[in-house]
């Protein structure tokens, strides 16, 4: 454990072995003179309960160690474990059910399904999960009230604003009781008030809930909700540093 320990155990991380660890991760994409190194060796450490910010310039390697920790990629050399399980060595099933059970989702563009009510996308996980009927629809209906949009259960992302949208995308990451939600940036396609609204609720869920987040951002004010914040640059990791100003 570095010594940043403590300060990320003050700030609201449980006690305990970290729930992710990244050694020594690289990602290379194509070969020979075509190759571009997307990750040059990362280290880092998520304790349970953190709420950590990414951030970088464009090409920094946010998002690939974002879709690594996802398990939507796998690295090329190194290691991640996910509560000291070595993801590297979980065949292709499990490495779904990992993602399946214990992560939950946030995009950009919200990515809902078009003429598909609110309630509808946010039952989508709990049906991979093979969750049934009336109880599938009251965890549905749950999520969407702990997100502020009970009532709003049969309107399509076309009556939704900006916001409610990404208020239901969070609903449905959040509707299976993940361990962790990794949100790449959640309020890029958002106005600033609304951006707020959106990292009150996050910040709500990491408090309240005890979901571990992680969230890629290029925006700094948004970073200050988090507990951490990670700095990449070119492919490393260039500073790993608690936030003092943490919005409350």
């Amino acid at each position: 454990m570095t010594s940043e320990a403590p300060a990320r155990e003050a700030a609201g991380a449980r006690a305990g072995p970290p729930l992710i660890v990244l050694e020594g991760v690289t990602k290379i994409y194509g070969a020979g003179q075509a190759a571009v190194h997307a990750l040059r060796g990362i280290d880092l450490e998520v304790e349970r309960g953190e709420f950590v910010a990414i951030m970088g310039p464009s090409g920094s390697g946010k998002s690939t160690a974002m879709n690594i920790l996802g398990c939507l990629d796998a690295p090329t050399s190194g290691y991640y474990r996910f509560d000291g399980h070595e993801v590297g060595k979980l065949t292709r099933d499990q490495r779904a059910l990992l993602r399946r059970n214990f992560l939950g989702f946030v995009f950009q563009g919200y990515n809902l399904l078009a003429r598909t009510s609110a309630l509808d996308n946010v039952e989508l996980p709990l049906i991979y999960q093979g969750i049934r009927g009336a109880q599938r629809r009251q965890l549905a209906l749950d999520a969407l009230a702990r997100v502020g949009l009970g009532g709003r259960e049969t309107h399509d992302p076309s009556e939704l604003s900006g916001g409610q949208q990404q208020r239901v995308a969070i609903a449905r990451a959040i509707v299976g009781k993940p361990e962790v939600v990794l949100a790449d940036e959640p309020t890029g396609n958002l106005d600033t008030v609304t951006s707020r609204e959106i990292m009150d609720l996050l910040s709500e869920l990491n408090r309240e809930d005890g979901v571990t987040i992680l969230m890629v951002t290029h925006e700094p004010d948004m970073a200050e909700y988090a507990h951490r914040i990670v700095n990449f640059v070119d492919g490393r990791v260039e500073s790993d540093r608690p936030n003092a100003h943490r919005v409350a």
